[in-house]
């Protein structure tokens, strides 16, 4: 595993080796669209063909003793089969019985799509689209340009850009590309929590992510301008059935949530607890922001 080291919550991802076991290129990995969305053999084709030219820069096995799914002191207590996603949450286990879980590591092989790069999935080094205002726009990266290397290592998919920016943890990213017959080269500027996203479809998360029990509907556009509510932010009433972690917190039916206190959330009812979801972990608590009988109050949660 420190040789074939891989996102191991994927549905499907292969190694394009040399005859000495060398690793040329990776192909597959996926996002929260779907568990197939990055995957085309026309894709995988092109993968192939390009670390064909690539033969001899390969990236050997490490030597010394080989480290297994087995090894993990996790591993011990595990019954039945070992998924490719139990490998993240021994990981995760062991790190927890050390003292030196790092909450940041949650956000593993982040999307170049962070970067504000879209990859074509027949041609997997070539931009399909670049995002305003994103570390890509903002170094001149443009759609059509054709990826080269980012840190020194080629791009040829999806999921050689993923590996490469999951060991990428601070600082600038080397990136070469080509404009037509032009050869181009900079620093990608990462840009605040660059390395997070949707972590919701993970496997390995399903223990750790919380529930959010409320229900109800959101508020219709005048309802919201009566209250003063921005047709851009969320509010929804709480529904007569209460479910009994928020009883026990003291909301009741017909609370209005309007928020928590920190972030500012947009979009409806789902876009709200799918952020609470994406950003919060079981323990954690939350204070929401709610309107009852007009006036404003706060009520702490703690996620379960």
């Amino acid at each position: 595993m420190r040789h074939f080291e891989f996102d191991y919550d994927l549905t499907w991802y292969c190694f394009i080796l040399d005859p000495d076991l060398g690793i040329l290129g990776r192909y597959g990995g996926r996002d929260a669209s779907g568990p197939d969305d990055r995957n085309l053999l026309k894709g995988l084709r092109f993968a192939m063909d390009m670390a064909l030219k690539n033969r001899g820069k390969g990236v050997a096995p490490p030597s010394g003793k080989p480290v297994r799914a087995e090894d993990y002191p996790a591993a011990k207590k595990h019954n039945g089969c070992i998924h490719c996603h139990n490998i993240k949450e021994f990981q995760r286990a062991d790190q927890l019985a050390l003292g030196n879980f790092d909450r940041n590591a949650l956000w593993a092989y982040p999307p170049i799509d962070n970067l504000g790069m879209v990859l074509d999935v027949d041609q997997g080094n070539r931009l399909t689209k670049v995002n305003p205002g994103s570390a890509a726009a903002d170094l001149g990266l443009a759609k059509g340009d054709v990826l080269l290397t980012l840190n020194d290592r080629p791009i040829h998919s999806f999921a050689d850009a993923s590996f490469v920016l999951h060991k990428h943890l601070a600082g600038p990213i080397e990136i070469q590309w080509t404009r037509g017959t032009l050869a181009m080269k900079g620093q990608l500027l990462p840009k605040g929590d660059w390395r997070k996203s949707n972590i919701t479809w993970r496997p390995s998360m399903l223990d750790i992510l919380p529930g959010v029990p409320f229900a109800g509907e959101d508020l219709t556009a005048p309802e919201k301008a009566r209250l003063g509510i921005p047709k851009n932010l969320p509010a929804f009433r709480q529904g007569d059935l209460v479910h009994a972690k928020l009883k026990e917190a003291g909301f009741r039916a017909g609370d209005i949530v309007v928020g928590i206190v920190g972030p500012r959330i947009e979009g409806n009812m789902e876009d709200f607890l799918a952020f609470v979801r994406r950003n919060y972990l079981i323990g954690d608590k939350i204070r929401f922001r709610v309107i009852r009988e007009a006036k404003e109050i706060e009520l702490e949660l703690g996620l379960r």
